[in-house]
């Protein structure tokens, strides 16, 4: 379902509509949009919860958009913005003939009924986007479940790497070395980094045993690695448990158009 659903949620991240949008209402920078849009349902919370909340940031980095990304512009339109260019590039994306098919508008009241299902304790990123109206058409519905439901996994990623004792940033270096990105400190989410702090989160895990002195995964840092995606895995399933098994490889076979498209896209 991940697989099937990611693409979906991408577009938030890599097409032009959702960044636009933003840009129209006065975030002068795309992660001003990112931060503002993507905290909008925790609510005015300080930088210090979004923190907590997104948790791979590096330390200092939502404090450099949050509260200032809300001082002139309403959570509340940084949110609907996000999701009206996010419908915006999936209808693009799609073309008419598959965004107003009725197998989409199935697809999107199946995940719908997936994403509304699941528990929010423990789950603050998915709790905040369960308080958020249901859209009623059905390309924006399916974007807003999928997201619900990526946000639900990324709630489990956390607790999965809480579970291992691996911080954020070191997050990061691990997943960086399992794509074999060499040196990890070259990897895009990390490489603006100061080096000092770069180093001493590279210290971090070989004092742990994780990575080795030329910066590539020891076998207990591999094996740590696979303990949390199996863990996340494990964690994202409760949504699905609402939807029966006949319904669940319906949604597989209505999203694989969908995605397929997407994917050839890039999502963008």
């Amino acid at each position: 379902m991940h697989e099937l659903l990611e693409p979906i949620c991408l577009v938030t991240f890599l097409a032009d509509e959702c960044n636009e949008e933003l840009a129209a209402l006065g975030h002068p920078t795309y992660w001003d949009g990112y931060f503002a849009s993507r905290a909008a349902p925790l609510g005015r919370v300080p930088a210090e919860v979004v923190h907590a909340a997104f948790y791979n940031f590096a330390e200092g980095e939502a404090a450099r958009h949050i509260p200032r990304a809300w001082e002139t512009i309403p959570p509340e339109a940084s949110v609907a913005a996000r999701e009206r260019g996010s419908a915006a590039s999936l209808r693009r994306i799609l073309g008419d003939d598959l965004a107003d098919s009725p197998g989409l508008a199935r697809a999107a009241d199946l995940t719908t009924k997936a994403a509304t299902s699941a528990p929010t304790a423990g789950r603050m990123m998915y709790a905040g986007m369960r308080t958020l109206p249901i859209p009623t058409d059905p390309v924006t519905r399916l974007w807003h479940s999928a997201t619900t439901l990526r946000e639900h996994r990324g709630d489990g990623h956390i607790i999965a790497l809480a579970c291992a004792h691996i911080g954020g940033t070191e997050s990061h270096i691990l997943s960086a070395l399992d794509m074999d990105i060499h040196p990890p400190e070259s990897f895009g989410r990390v490489h603006h980094l100061p080096k000092t702090r770069l180093a001493t989160v590279m210290a971090g895990l070989r004092a742990r045993g994780l990575v080795d002195p030329d910066g590539h995964f020891t076998t207990a840092g591999r094996e740590t690695k696979a303990r949390v995606e199996a863990l996340t895995d494990e964690l994202a399933a409760p949504p699905y448990d609402a939807l029966t098994p006949t319904e669940l490889d319906e949604l597989t076979t209505l999203l694989d158009p969908i995605t397929t498209t997407l994917v050839a896209a890039g999502s963008q």
